[in-house]
């Protein structure tokens, strides 16, 4: 089927402006249909479409005037696009770690959270991002540009000594997203507008609050058992220094990394108390373990003899009153048959004392003149069988 133009400029010309390749078309190649375009038709047609899209007119009229002039319709859309970009320039991504100060011709205006936001772009609108969700980090004293070490943080404790105190503060902005109760602005808000270098703040309220808290300490609390409490301490007026200068930032926590007197020597000496104060911490430990271990045996070993005295106690008082009621009871029956009872009492007695004894009863009246014959072996024999 013959090509048929849509596009409205007539029904013999292509889309770019050149008529058909056909057999009518004016070809010198001879009408065939699957010839490419020619490049100087193809100039030619978009030249035809830049004059369409932008007549040219001039200030003499007819063909003597200069520059395009734009229409309505593309100016409409020149415009549109300008204005749709400038839109789409205010969007923007919070990370998850940061909160968004929005801020309307460099007024505050509001704070946004993580995720996708748009505002209004500059010159109304501005954005200030901060790692309002970020720990960080600052050493008291500053690191020595020159050497790289610790420069010394030099305190007077209140027993008048010096000693070299290090630590470290960590901090973070404060994550709210409204102010807070009695405040215009939200912390990241405070941290934004109200201080210029936050590192140096918190440095310099650090050291303040520290010479503070070891000025009224002894120099053996402050090294010893007090570090934990001294740290505490330092925080605690660093928050409320920092809030009364609106800084926006939240002391997480302080670490006391060094504690020491400033001299080789006087470290050493201090270090033999603190091992000396460590080995009688020790030895008195050792002596409440033993104290703990020997007394409860003693106290059992006590009551173990007490309750053996009181068995044995009655074991002979049973055994005392047994006896008196067997005597009571021989007492009567001798009183009724005292001969009878007296050679009952005689052989018992025998018996008991002799039972258990190797013993051969010869009569008198066996023999005399002749040793009658005792085996003696066979009796001891068949009593050690029985």
């Amino acid at each position: 089927m013959p090509w048929q133009d849509n596009s409205g400029n007539g029904g013999g010309r292509g889309p770019w402006g050149q008529p058909p390749r056909g057999n009518g078309g004016g070809n010198n190649n001879g009408g065939r249909r699957n010839d490419p375009p020619d490049l100087e038709d193809l100039l030619q047609a978009s030249r035809q479409r830049l004059k369409r899209a932008f007549p040219r007119g001039g200030r003499g009229g007819g063909n003597g005037g200069g520059g395009f002039n734009m229409s309505a319709a593309t100016g409409g859309l020149v415009a549109g696009a300008v204005v749709l970009l400038w839109l789409a320039s205010g969007i923007y991504q919070v990370a998850t770690n940061e909160l968004a100060v929005v801020t309307t011709f460099g007024k505050y205006d509001t704070v946004k959270g993580p995720g996708l936001h748009w505002h209004i772009p500059a010159p109304v609108q501005s954005v200030n991002k901060q790692p309002a969700l970020t720990l960080q980090d600052t050493v008291i004293p500053a690191n020595d540009r020159r050497s790289g070490q610790l420069s010394p943080g030099l305190m007077l404790t209140g027993d008048k000594n010096i000693v070299d105190v290090a630590f470290t503060v960590q901090w973070k902005i404060k994550s709210d997203l409204v102010p807070a109760p009695g405040e215009d602005l939200p912390g990241v808000a405070q941290f934004v507008f109200n201080i210029d270098d936050p590192a140096a703040l918190v440095r310099m309220t650090g050291e303040a609050a520290m010479r503070e808290v070891v000025g009224s300490n002894t120099l053996d609390f402050v090294q010893t058992e007090g570090r934990v409490e001294v740290a505490e301490e330092s925080k605690q007026l660093m928050q409320a220094a920092l809030d009364s200068y609106r800084a926006g930032i939240d002391i997480e926590r302080v670490n006391m990394t060094l504690a020491e007197p400033p001299t080789q020597e006087v470290n050493e000496a201090f270090r033999d108390v603190q091992a000396a104060e460590q080995n009688q911490a020790t030895v008195i430990q050792n002596a409440r373990q033993y104290t703990n271990q020997v007394v409860p045996e003693a106290r059992g070993e006590a009551q173990r003899i007490l309750e053996e005295a009181r068995g044995y106690a009655a074991e002979r008082t049973a055994d005392a009153r047994g006896q008196a009621a067997r005597f009571n009871e021989i007492y009567t029956e001798y009183a009724q048959a005292p001969e009878v009872t007296r050679q009952r009492m005689y052989l018992e007695t025998v018996e008991r004392v002799l039972g258990d004894m190797d013993k051969v009863i010869v009569d008198e009246n066996a023999g005399s003149g002749v040793v009658p014959f005792l085996p003696l072996n066979e009796l001891r024999r068949n009593q050690g069988a029985n």
